[in-house]
């Protein structure tokens, strides 16, 4: 019984393939249960038109409504069929300081 327990516990933890690894559920718009993904802050850059998503070159102005801000501050991406190199759905990125 004490082993069941223990197994339970253990799966309440456990985050679904559309929730962000802290825990925060990517929207359905921008997911299919593999479209999202958690990626480093060196995956995406920041110039004067916008956010440069490295692995496909894509540049998402400021305004882009694919531009979201990141409930855990950290940038995670939505790429079509969750490929590396896929067009981009959605892009959460760390709110700014002011």
């Amino acid at each position: 019984m004490r082993g069941l327990f223990l197994l339970f516990a253990g799966l309440s933890t456990t985050a679904f393939a559309h929730d962000a690894p802290s825990g925060w559920q990517y929207p359905t718009s921008c997911c299919s249960n593999l479209d999202c993904r958690q990626v480093a802050q060196t995956a995406v850059s920041e110039r004067p038109q916008g956010f440069i998503i490295k692995a496909t070159g894509e540049v998402l102005p400021y305004a882009d409504r694919r531009v979201r801000i990141s409930p855990d501050g950290e940038y995670h991406w939505c790429s079509a069929e969750g490929k590396a190199y896929g067009k981009t759905i959605c892009l959460f990125v760390p709110p700014r300081a002011y």
